[in-house]
């Protein structure tokens, strides 16, 4: 008798490398994050995408203060085009990054969803910045 691990059959490893391939392109996570700012030259651009009150009580280090619903194309012209961002809010419980993304990948700009968000980042144990 099949657990409900195995009830319904893992994917054919073609499939599931697909798949695990296409979430890595649409995803990264705070400890990926943590790491890549730590590089000497940044090749992305991270987003908090709550509010400015949200913000100034504890964000990234190195991250940009820019609300979802401020994301438009004129604003985002002060980016080099082939800028990626990386778009976090407050959790897992929060849609703000997902909407912030979904307004990046309309104006044509690469993003991706860091998984986690400021909940995440705290699980890590990774600290934040004020002000």
């Amino acid at each position: 008798m099949p657990t409900p691990v195995t009830a319904i059959p893992a994917a054919p490893s073609d499939r599931a490398l697909a798949h695990f391939e296409a979430m890595l392109a649409f995803e990264t996570d705070c400890w990926d994050t943590h790491e890549a700012l730590q590089a000497e030259q940044r090749d992305f651009t991270l987003i908090d995408v709550r509010s400015p009150q949200q913000f100034a009580q504890g964000h990234i280090d190195g991250a940009i203060n820019l609300p979802h619903g401020k994301i438009t194309a004129r604003r985002m012209e002060a980016f080099p085009a082939a800028t990626t961002f990386v778009v976090y809010c407050a959790g897992p419980h929060c849609n703000g990054a997902n909407k912030a993304a979904v307004r990046l990948a309309r104006l044509g700009l690469p993003v991706k969803l860091m998984i986690g968000g400021i909940t995440g980042w705290l699980d890590e144990g990774f600290t934040l910045a004020e002000g």
